[in-house]
């Protein structure tokens, strides 16, 4: 473990980004506009993770070790003077970014791997404004970074694999699962989430169900596997012909809407059907059939019993 990392742009996310880096035993600079902002920001995230370690949401010495290994830098280019890696994690507006990713490569040492923690900005378009933009690509957390696991590394063009492969093995180093992903327009997790998004707004304002109907069922049915298996995973358990089926009758009520994907229609006709043949989105060997649905059924009752411990949501309709 040798990466000192600095974080520019010290608000909810680039604080929470902080903490986990810490957590991982490394030196992190924080910077933002103002080396008071930094100050603040930091004696923030301090006084986060006590509570959070005081809720048994951080281990034991979480906040100590936090406390040590942040500290506030008086600049940008001081945080980022001797930083081997760099997350910057500034408001996303495009001019700002380029600004501030001007100002770190220049600062920062030329060896030095350089991410974006943007949502919706092309990591091309973000790279110009970045001296040797080979050590730059897209490093997306999501809300709250300090808890979801996943992280979208995205690299463009221009990204030597090396930077690449030493983000992920940090990423990994601090509990987080980082993935690649093409540098398209909303990556990959936006383009789902803002898919079931706008379905679920038409679904209201067709007058189909209350937004209050869409969450419960949302939550309650197919949401409730998806911490346990992906959308390809849920459809090979299913059957793929099951799903070829309903994209008939969706697809008759909402041609615009619900086209049978090629990739589906192909492997039916392959006799791909998903778990009951062996083979679909995924390959399950016959052998392993039990053993995963014996996983899945432990994993829907232990998220049940999580459910009722937690209680319901706080949340008012």
């Amino acid at each position: 473990m040798t990466e000192r990392v600095a974080v520019v742009g010290s608000g909810y996310m680039g604080g929470g980004i902080a903490q986990v880096i810490a957590l991982s035993g490394r030196q992190v600079a924080l910077a933002d506009v103002s080396a008071e902002q930094a100050v603040l920001s930091r004696d923030r995230i301090v006084r986060e993770a006590a509570d959070f370690e005081s809720r048994s949401l951080f281990p034991t010495g979480a906040a100590e070790r936090i406390a040590a290994g942040v500290t506030a830098a008086a600049s940008i280019e001081e945080a980022v003077a001797d930083a081997d890696v760099v997350e910057e994690a500034v408001p996303e507006i495009l001019a700002v970014k380029h600004e501030t990713l001007r100002r770190i490569s220049t600062a920062a040492p030329a060896e030095a791997v350089i991410g974006s923690n943007t949502s919706t900005i092309s990591i091309a378009v973000l790279a110009e404004a970045v001296d040797r933009p080979e050590r730059f690509l897209g490093v997306h957390f999501s809300n709250p970074a300090t808890f979801i696991p996943g992280v979208e590394v995205i690299p463009h063009a221009g990204t030597a694999p090396a930077a690449v492969a030493r983000v992920t093995a940090l990423l990994a180093e601090c509990g987080k699962a980082g993935v690649e992903v093409p540098d398209v327009t909303g990556f990959v997790l936006n383009r789902l989430q803002y898919a079931l998004f706008t379905e679920a707004a038409r679904l209201v304002d067709e007058g189909v169900a209350t937004a209050e109907a869409v969450d419960t069922i949302a939550r309650t049915t197919f949401g409730f596997r998806l911490p346990f298996f992906g959308p390809f995973a849920i459809a090979d358990i299913a059957g793929l012909d099951v799903y070829e089926f309903c994209y008939g009758s969706l697809g008759a009520a909402y041609p615009d809407r619900f086209a049978e994907p090629a990739a589906l229609r192909e492997r039916v006709a392959r006799g791909e059907l998903g778990v009951k043949s062996g083979s679909g989105f995924l390959a399950t060997s016959p052998e392993r059939i039990a053993e995963l649905v014996a996983y899945r059924d432990r994993a829907y009752v232990a998220m049940s019993r999580l459910l009722d411990e937690l209680g319901p949501a706080p949340v008012s309709y």
